[in-house]
């Protein structure tokens, strides 16, 4: 595969362009820091914290990236305890991002192959019949507060037992003449048969009792609940309206249970990593670390040798490492679209993550490294097609952390045979987005080499 090296014609670039770089960088993550902790970073983190958070990890991985990558200029006994510290940093910050941004893929995901759409639009005001075609909630839950009751339809039958937001509707007095019992509202019934009334029951229960959940937009959403498919063309017809075709866009019993599962699991390692966060950020190890970033962004430690050196050389350096690394992936399979091969292993009962997808993430990793060397050599500047690159591989990543998050939740004890094949069908999804991202870096790669010939 052909290697392209840095301009041989140019310039040597002094160790003064790493100094200034990192000193560029080490301002950045100080400045980040006051923003995050002017913004506040409690219990609920702000729109701002999270963004300051960001931008702490972006520097802080810029930072223990050139160390990396041009050590030899740099005091050898700062950089190799500055790195460890630095990925420690940006590690920890990143957690409660990867497991919120990884809820959000799997959720959405779940829609998708449901044929909902992911977010409900906003439709007309309140009152909408629950006829009225809507999509569904995100994930079983309870109706929110201020929404009309979801109807128990006449004919239907009711809740069973021990199934709470149910009442039992009237019934007839016998035919003996012995009083009838009250209905709900106090009142007694006679022997004439009552008409059928309004049950109030929650969506999420009615939800899980039918496997269906219509909720029409607005605040006064109603839904509408049967129990069975019987009982909805029941109430359609009892309305004097046409029975509609099954809906599809409305999520699954067992596509609900997951996605409410994957919410649990993944909320509460969300708020784990939220609260490791924020021990981080106030620990001695963590202001260590600050004071050293405030002394890089005045005084750069670089080594005797940095004197008349040339960076260009250790640039090259990296971009051979990716090239290597590269070469040893299986692209002329990538290549081939629906190729299956990211789903090898799919049923292994190891929990351990895929083996094939390892050599990728160290790609992932390679070529970030090369895109900061050439950020220090070039002022900044690097190829467009080396972010299109990278952010395939960043697909590759998360597609392939969702597929481990989805077969981890199938591997609970005791849930239903519906929820497991939901998951097991949002595992298959997640590693074909596996394979469309590795196919999406074949092609990116290729221009990259055609642009060097």
């Amino acid at each position: 595969m052909a290697q392209r090296h840095l301009d041989p014609t140019a310039g040597p670039v002094p160790a003064d362009a790493l100094a200034g770089y990192l000193r560029a960088q080490a301002t950045e993550f100080l400045r980040a820091l006051r923003l995050h902790r002017e913004t506040g970073a409690g219990a609920a983190a702000s729109e701002g914290s999270v963004e300051a958070a960001r931008a702490l990890r972006r520097a802080a991985r810029r930072v223990s990236g050139s160390l990396h990558t041009f050590q030899p200029v740099l005091d050898p006994d700062w950089s190799e305890a500055m790195r460890p510290e630095l990925a420690w940093v940006s590690g920890t910050l990143a957690l409660e991002h990867a497991h919120a941004s990884r809820l959000q893929q799997l959720l959405l995901a779940l829609h998708r192959l449901s044929g909902a759409a992911p977010f409900p639009p906003q439709g007309p005001a309140a009152g909408t019949t629950a006829r009225t075609a809507a999509p569904p909630l995100p994930r079983d839950r309870p109706a929110p507060a201020g929404s009309a009751p979801a109807t128990v339809p006449a004919g239907a039958t009711g809740a069973a037992p021990g199934r709470t937001g149910t009442a039992p509707c009237d019934t007839p007095a016998p035919a003996d003449g012995t009083p009838g019992r009250t209905d709900t509202a106090g009142r007694a019934t006679t022997g004439r048969t009552a008409p059928a009334r309004a049950t109030p029951v929650t969506a999420g229960a009615a939800a899980v009792r039918t496997g269906t959940m219509t909720n029409a937009p607005g605040r006064g959403s109603t839904a509408t609940a049967a129990a069975g498919p019987r009982g909805s063309a029941l109430a359609v017809a009892a309305a004097g309206g046409a029975v509609p075709a099954p809906d599809r866009g409305n999520l699954t019993v067992g596509a609900a249970k997951a996605g409410a599962l994957l919410d649990r699991q993944l909320t509460l390692a969300r708020t784990r990593a939220h609260s490791t966060a924020l021990q981080a950020l106030g620990s001695s190890r963590f202001h260590a670390v600050a004071d050293k970033v405030a002394v890089l962004a005045s005084e750069v430690p670089l080594s005797p040798a940095a004197a008349g050196a040339d960076l260009r050389p250790l640039a090259d350096a990296a971009r051979d490492r990716l090239t290597d690394a590269v070469a040893a992936l299986p692209l002329l399979t990538a290549g081939s679209p629906y190729n299956a091969e990211a789903l090898i292993h799919g049923l292994s009962p190891d929990p351990a993550p895929h083996p094939q997808d390892a050599p990728w993430h160290q790609v992932r990793l390679l070529l970030r490294l090369h895109r900061y060397a050439l950020e220090v050599v070039h002022a900044g500047r690097h190829p467009g097609s080396l972010l299109d690159a990278g952010e395939a591989l960043d697909r590759h990543r998360d597609a392939a952390e969702a597929a481990a998050a989805a077969a981890q939740a199938a591997r609970t004890p005791r849930i239903a045979p519906a929820t497991a094949y939901a998951l097991g069908v949002l595992h298959a999804d997640q590693r074909h987005e596996v394979e469309a991202a590795r196919y999406a870096f074949q092609r990116c790669w290729q221009k990259e080499v055609i642009g060097t010939l």
